[in-house]
């Protein structure tokens, strides 16, 4: 898949987590789905949309995913040695990124069912939008657990609002934030610098980019996703076999 004629971009892709619910001492990307590393899958959608541009953000058990993602294909990394949250996963990944890069997608390791059009979808209509921020959304019947996207009067996005730190009324919104972006490289390394750990996890949320951009009046948006269990991220075991048996249906093998 090209990407239309739109270069400059980047891919970072968060991979440094731990994974405790999945009750194992190995990286969460790491978990097998039908045979496969689950990252396997995230780096190959990412791939499809950029082939030179891709940095992944590594922490636990980092030698074994290098290895795991090299195997797919040559990559560039970063070193998240402490765990802070995915804001500042980010900001460790930005030195990795090459100076040409003008639009970073960043993506999670832990949704491999994403779509590689999906991706592309995102990057077409930040692009055409001209944003310097856009996130894909998606509507949940059940949104417990997920950071809800939060709209101003003018149903413009303004902020997201994790689940720890969310109202009643706030749990109430089944728009959720997918974890998944498209941002200006000029303006995520300048949010990245404003986001504080303010928040019921003392961690640097990268979601906080979306209030730094709304205070500056920036140009940010959301793409609402059709297909909300293409983002499905992966937390527990029933997840993966969940997933699992969704790749199947796909027609994936091992």
């Amino acid at each position: 898949m090209s990407n239309d004629g739109i270069e400059n971009v980047g891919v970072i892709i968060l991979a440094a987590g731990l994974g405790t619910r999945m009750k194992s001492d190995k990286a969460k990307v790491l978990h097998p789905i039908l045979g496969r590393p689950m990252i396997d899958y995230v780096l190959s959608a990412a791939c499809e949309v950029t082939d030179q541009d891709v940095v992944v953000v590594v922490g636990h058990q980092a030698d074994l995913v290098r290895e795991a993602c090299l195997r797919v294909r040559s990559v560039n990394f970063a070193l998240q040695q402490k765990q802070l949250g995915t804001g500042h996963a980010v900001l460790c990944a930005m030195p990795e990124v090459r100076d040409s890069v003008q639009h970073v997608i960043i993506l999670c390791g832990d949704v491999p069912l994403l779509r590689p059009k999906t991706i592309q979808a995102l990057l077409n209509d930040h692009i055409l939008a001209n944003r310097d921020l856009s996130l894909l959304a998606v509507a949940l019947e059940n949104p417990t657990g997920y950071g809800r996207v939060i709209m101003n009067a003018d149903r413009k996005l303004s902020r997201i609002v994790e689940e720890a730190d969310a109202t009643d009324e706030q749990k109430k919104i089944k728009l959720i934030n997918t974890g998944i972006y498209c941002v200006s490289r000029t303006f995520l390394s300048t949010s990245l610098n404003e986001i504080r750990p303010d928040n019921a996890q003392g961690e640097f949320y990268l979601t906080d980019i979306i209030e730094v951009g709304y205070r500056m009046r920036k140009h940010i948006g959301v793409l609402v996703g059709s297909d909300a269990g293409e983002v499905s991220g992966v937390n527990t075991v029933a997840d993966l076999k969940a997933v699992e048996s969704l790749m199947a249906g796909r027609g994936e093998k091992p």
